[in-house]
């Protein structure tokens, strides 16, 4: 049996998927317990990673575990997967994981790595870029005009589709022996992009002419600031206003660990197409 956490996510959802695929037993858990979507064969149930007591039973009979990063609980839910027989887990944490920067985001990443790391049980640690999926939040400007109005506009990055990395945790969770143990997969796309790059592509698929306009660095303090808490807004200028993070290299992860090229943008904005 293999449990994941945040199993109605973007990456989430996606290993539920591979794995049942696979015809691996697997439990899917979120706040909610929610069954719509789940593949067949897939068990839905119900844990709060901020209260380990509510995950505690989903670990019996677990042999592997993908969690997420960034919850009060993680420590106490390692000790419990540990005590329940789990054999290893795959962490989703975060290039900016490697920077060293004392912001939210890259604390709580490296917080989860430590607490992994101290478990005893054998880890993974997937380390993607930006999402592909980022560029939902451009909806609703493009519903409304042509005018897309973007943050960081000089910034290449080499964004991932969240299918991709479900497929590299799908196969740390499913092979039995050693070959994952102890590695950190730093994972991205196959193209390097600008926002304009990526707004473009929308446009081609949407057929429609869109125009981007980059924000200066304060714009786009006031509109994260609006979107995220302060310290996570701040910590996104910090990565990539100030650049103490470079997420434009394009690395061949994804193929070496699966054996299929990383999708590109226009594949996602495809796929993706009706959320516009």
């Amino acid at each position: 049996m293999i449990l994941v956490t945040g199993a109605t996510g973007n990456v989430g959802a996606g290993i539920v998927r591979a794995v049942a695929a696979a015809g691996e037993p697997v439990r899917a858990l979120s706040r909610s317990g929610a069954t719509a979507g789940l593949p067949q064969g897939a068990e839905a149930v119900a844990g709060d990673l901020n209260r380990p007591e509510t995950v505690r039973d989903a670990l019996d009979g677990v042999r592997a575990l993908f969690l997420m990063p960034g919850y009060e609980g993680q420590r106490a839910i390692l000790a419990d997967a540990r005590a329940a027989g789990v054999e290893r887990v795959v962490l989703l944490s975060g290039k900016s994981a490697e920077v060293d920067d004392d912001n939210a985001v890259t604390r709580y990443m490296r917080a989860a790595e430590d607490a992994v790391r101290a478990s005893g049980l054998a880890w993974t640690f997937l380390r993607p870029v930006s999402f592909m999926a980022n560029a939902l939040s451009l909806a609703d400007q493009i519903r409304k005009g042509d005018e897309v109005r973007v943050p960081f506009p000089g910034v290449r990055t080499a964004d991932i589709d969240p299918y991709d990395i479900a497929q590299v945790a799908a196969r740390a969770l499913l092979s039995p022996g050693p070959e994952h143990e102890g590695r950190t997969y730093t994972l991205t796309g196959p193209q390097s992009l600008l926002p304009g790059d990526r707004v473009a592509v929308l446009g081609e698929v949407l057929g429609r002419e869109l125009r981007t306009v980059g924000l200066t660095d304060e714009e786009a303090r006031m509109a994260m600031g609006a979107a995220f808490p302060a310290p996570y807004a701040e910590a996104f200028l910090r990565f990539f206003a100030d650049g103490i993070l470079d997420e434009s290299q394009v690395l061949p992860t994804v193929e070496e660990v699966t054996g299929q090229a990383s999708r590109t943008f226009r594949e996602w904005a495809l796929e993706h197409a009706d959320k516009f």
